[in-house]
């Protein structure tokens, strides 16, 4: 697996096509902050995404009916995977399509991606992971056929590497169901999302020290009583992708909105779940990053002439050219290494976190090379070079920074005692 085969390379074209046409021409709007989710929409009628996404749910349903009824061989796992893969619909369960199609949208605008894959992987890949048979029905398969734009609430003002010690939004309960109280912030989508998964930690009336109390995870509606989300922040980069705080005053929430319905520790492994997943596709946008760099480098190098001769004759941009491309290799290569990984159910956590760090920093490196290369005309926002750079740049922030990616790395490592 360290190639497409004919049929991604149908897809990747096809995609290429709906970026260049529907996508490309809406960027200078997403940057100055119009919202991205009619084009996903669009996007899932070109490819019709929301008949496929039909067809494999009446499959999925009725195993998820016969497990409840406990008939043998009813299982779960074998569904999810057809339902979500990795990017939560995208692709049909293949992860190497989901691959190509993040790619090659991350070539156009990496925050439109961004936005996508959090409604469709991060919310959408949760409740498909851990909500019932009806919970999926009434608020995953919206989401992933893009009816209905999902977010996923995990970080919080003073929690964020230490995303589950430091959580302060609380659950008690409350009849048949829960009070809810906290505020989520940098959330993807939360400014103009119709559902949230928010984590929150249970308030069960002991002394279980704060820190160390459970952490379930719930699905709640915009109009909920008690729910608010700000306006979309002012950011660096990432501008096509609307992030914003969820704020949570005494939130009523019903028992059947507890993610499975069932009170269990669970949680905390589902949302690590998630947390790896993240980590194991950013291979996937940084690809994309730096494939756009190169292309339009090697266009730029052979038509721009200074001093009487195309700059693409000048020995230090081909080395910086040709430093780019071995980036892109090993960029390329870990991407299909960590699809193997998924597809074979064999993600190792110090892998995942070494490509994310490897990838994050590479996408970096190579969009700062490319506005060198393209000097003055490289600093201006006309080129969309300048947004590669600065939307890179969170990947080296968000789901775990470099450091906390070097602390897992390390963590795991000690554990095993070795390398095997």
């Amino acid at each position: 697996m360290f190639e497409f085969n004919e049929q991604h390379r149908m897809i990747e074209k096809m995609v290429r096509q709906f970026g260049q046409k529907e996508l490309s021409p809406h960027v200078p709007a997403l940057e100055e902050g119009a919202q991205p989710y009619e084009i996903m929409r669009k996007f899932a009628r070109t490819f019709g995404l929301p008949g496929m996404i039909d067809g494999v749910w009446a499959k999925r349903k009725k195993k998820l009916q016969a497990k409840e009824a406990g008939e043998n061989g009813a299982g779960e796992k074998e569904g999810a995977k057809g339902m979500i893969g990795e990017l939560g619909g995208l692709g049909g369960g293949d992860p190497i399509m989901a691959a190509i199609i993040g790619k090659e949208l991350c070539r156009i605008s990496p925050g439109f991606m961004l936005s996508l894959s959090a409604t469709v992987g991060l919310y959408g890949g949760s409740v498909m992971r851990k909500g019932t048979w009806d919970q999926q029905e009434k608020w995953g398969i919206p989401v992933l056929k893009f009816e209905k734009i999902g977010a996923w609430g995990m970080t919080e003002p003073s929690a964020g590497s230490d995303a589950y010690g430091g959580m302060k939004t609380v659950a008690k309960r409350d009849g048949d169901g829960y009070r809810i109280t906290g505020e989520k912030t940098f959330i993807t989508n939360a400014p103009y999302a119709d559902y949230f998964v928010i984590y929150a930690k249970l308030d069960t009336g002991d002394n279980t020290p704060f820190r160390d109390r459970q952490i379930q995870s719930f699905v709640i509606e915009r109009g909920a009583k008690g729910l608010e989300t700000s306006k979309p922040f002012k950011k660096m980069g990432m501008h096509a992708s609307p992030t914003g705080s969820v704020f949570l005053d005494n939130v009523y929430v019903p028992a059947d909105q507890l993610l499975g319905k069932k009170e269990k520790e669970a949680s905390k492994e589902q949302s690590r779940d998630v947390f790896s997943g993240e980590r194991s596709g950013a291979p996937i946008m940084a690809l994309g990053i730096i494939e756009r760099c190169i292309d339009d480098s090697i266009k730029y190098m052979k038509t721009r002439e200074q001093f009487g001769h195309p700059i693409a004759e000048f020995q230090g941009l081909q080395f910086k050219l040709a430093q780019m491309f071995v980036i892109r290799e090993n960029v390329r290569n870990l991407m299909f290494k960590q699809l193997w990984a998924q597809t074979e159910g064999k993600v190792n956590m110090a892998e995942a976190c070494a490509a994310k760090v490897y990838c994050g920093q590479a996408a970096v490196n190579v969009a700062l090379d490319a506005i060198q290369i393209h000097g003055g005309m490289g600093y201006m926002a006309e080129t969309g070079i300048e947004m590669l750079m600065r939307d890179a740049k969170l990947m080296q922030i968000g789901g775990g920074t470099d450091e906390i990616q070097f602390n897992t790395i390390a963590r795991e490592l000690l554990r095993k005692g070795s390398l095997e």
